[in-house]
């Protein structure tokens, strides 16, 4: 009786700290007009992005089907923010965790993994278009599959990944925009995040048009797969959640429209985003710019700029992947 109280108590301190980010409206300048958008500002989950939602429900969804028992590992594979993510949630429940990573992985998550108490290992094989999510998933379950102890959480295809989508962000932002909400876009990878915001949306605001975002050479919505540097965004191969019904529109964003995006409206507001978030702020300039008459337009973030200072916000960086930004697919940025 007083472990089932415990976990009760547990479970309910964990979910009071994840969910019900802000919105924060901005302005962007397309095409010679200015145009609001509002921007759901994922990085202030305690772990700093979209995961936290994601990891909670995968060691809920594991622990009520019976498959965590005390003192367990947790495996999964990761491009960083999930893994920072799991884990902060590993040490919280009592588990172990290891994170499997590859070297896109910035050294900054990597280290925050070892700091919350994870097990990093880095496989270094990659596809011919440089892309590691394959050898990652082959480790995971090397691992999962040779220690009876370790329990992978599978964020490709554990169900509970969505749902966390459905059952907390979709909800949120329909709260959040109110009335008339006409545009939401969301960046893919494992494509869990865009089908349960859809799976919520689409009965319960029909009029909204769901865009969704992804990068040119990720295979995540059927495309075909090509090199590609930004993390936390696009993946090597098709979402095992999302179907053609789940987004009216697609839009393939490059890493360097991302990236250009990132740093314009940094420069403009002192907004700090990530890759991912930069792709889909793009996207929506490019949706903008298609349609003068949409409002109430709604850009889910997935993580802040502190992960990328080495990265997308480094010169050096850019220069040695041979990514030039050039120009925004917007002209400025202002805080509305």
């Amino acid at each position: 009786m007083s472990v089932r109280l415990h976990a009760d108590w547990r479970a309910e301190r964990s979910t009071s700290r994840i969910g019900r980010t802000p919105v924060l409206p901005i302005r962007l300048r397309v095409g010679g007009r200015w145009r609001e958008v509002m921007l759901k500002l994922e990085q202030f989950n305690p772990g700093g992005s979209i995961k936290d939602r994601t990891a909670y429900a995968l060691i809920e969804d594991l622990e009520l089907r019976g498959r965590l028992r005390p003192g367990a590992t947790v495996v999964e594979s990761t491009s960083g923010n999930l893994g920072v993510a799991l884990a902060y949630v590993c040490r919280e429940y009592g588990y172990g965790f290891v994170a499997v990573v590859d070297p896109l992985v910035s050294e900054v998550n990597i280290e925050t993994m070892r700091e919350l108490g994870a097990v990093v290992e880095r496989v270094q094989r990659s596809d011919v278009h440089g892309n590691y999510l394959a050898a990652r998933r082959e480790r995971v379950r090397e691992i999962a599959t040779g220690d009876p102890g370790c329990v992978w959480t599978d964020q490709y295809g554990n169900r509970a990944n969505p749902r966390a989508h459905r059952e907390q962000t979709g909800p949120e932002i329909l709260r959040q925009a109110g009335p008339g909400l006409a545009a939401v876009l969301v960046a893919v990878s494992t494509g869990g995040t865009l089908a349960g915001i859809a799976d919520y949306l689409r009965p319960a605001a029909p009029g909204c048009r769901i865009v969704a975002v992804d990068v040119r050479g990720s295979a995540a919505l059927g495309g075909p797969r090509g090199p590609r540097r930004l993390v936390g965004i696009g993946a090597s191969r098709r979402s095992a959640f999302v179907r053609p019904e789940h987004y009216d529109t697609a839009v393939h964003v490059s890493d360097a429209e991302a990236i250009a995006a990132c740093r314009l409206l940094r420069r403009c507001t002192g907004i700090g985003i990530g890759g991912s978030s930069g792709a889909v702020l793009a996207a929506a300039a490019r949706v903008l710019r298609a349609d003068d008459r949409l409002e109430r337009v709604v850009c889910v973030c997935p993580d802040g700029a502190d992960r990328y200072e080495s990265t997308v916000y480094n010169r050096l960086w850019l220069a040695k992947e041979n990514i030039d930004p050039g120009d925004a697919p917007f002209e400025d940025a202002a805080c509305a």
